[in-house]
């Protein structure tokens, strides 16, 4: 069974290490070996920590993390951002982002929209938060329309090219 935490600063130095393990493996088959660094950066990932309505959750399985979220919460409209998610090298496959992505819209029941970005390349994501967790593509971000809530992406292979994805939550 998935349970979260939210994260102890003690955990995330690991924390963060595990996500950009997951993350490179999709530039790193994609594109070949990073020479760059990791992906994200540590900079883009602190940042994402110290942002207002920060959320740092652990995902679990019987108390060893397996993956991770950081989420921007808005209490005060509810349009609320899952800016990273991921399941460790190696835990993937077995139903558990699934399960992980329910226990975390079970955590916040009041929100009204969900907001994530994902890569053009990422076909493992895109297949995700469509077929698997009912988000919808509403917009298409590249180097002649980009999105202007979201900073430039460098350097990052494909980092100019990047889906939108929403997805509306029924009332309750």
């Amino acid at each position: 069974m998935i349970t979260l935490a939210r994260a102890e600063p003690a955990h995330l130095p690991a924390f963060k290490r595990e996500l950009q393990d997951a993350f490179g493996k999709a530039v790193i088959e994609t594109f070949g070996p990073l020479t760059d660094g990791p992906i994200p950066s540590d900079e883009d990932i602190e940042q994402s920590f110290a942002e207002p309505g920060a959320v740092i959750l652990e995902i679990l399985r019987d108390g060893r993390r397996i993956g991770g979220a950081v989420l921007t919460i808005d209490e005060e409209t509810q349009h609320n951002e899952l800016g990273f998610f991921f399941i460790a090298a190696g835990e993937e496959g077995r139903g558990q982002g699934l399960e992980a992505w329910r226990a975390i819209e079970a955590m916040f029941p009041q929100t009204r929209v969900w907001v994530t970005h994902t890569p053009y390349f990422e076909k493992r994501n895109i297949h995700f938060y469509l077929n698997k967790c009912g988000f919808r593509i509403v917009a298409f971000h590249h180097g002649h329309h980009r999105d202007p809530d979201m900073p430039e992406l460098g350097e990052v292979p494909g980092g100019d090219e990047m889906f939108r994805f929403e997805k509306i939550m029924p009332a309750r």
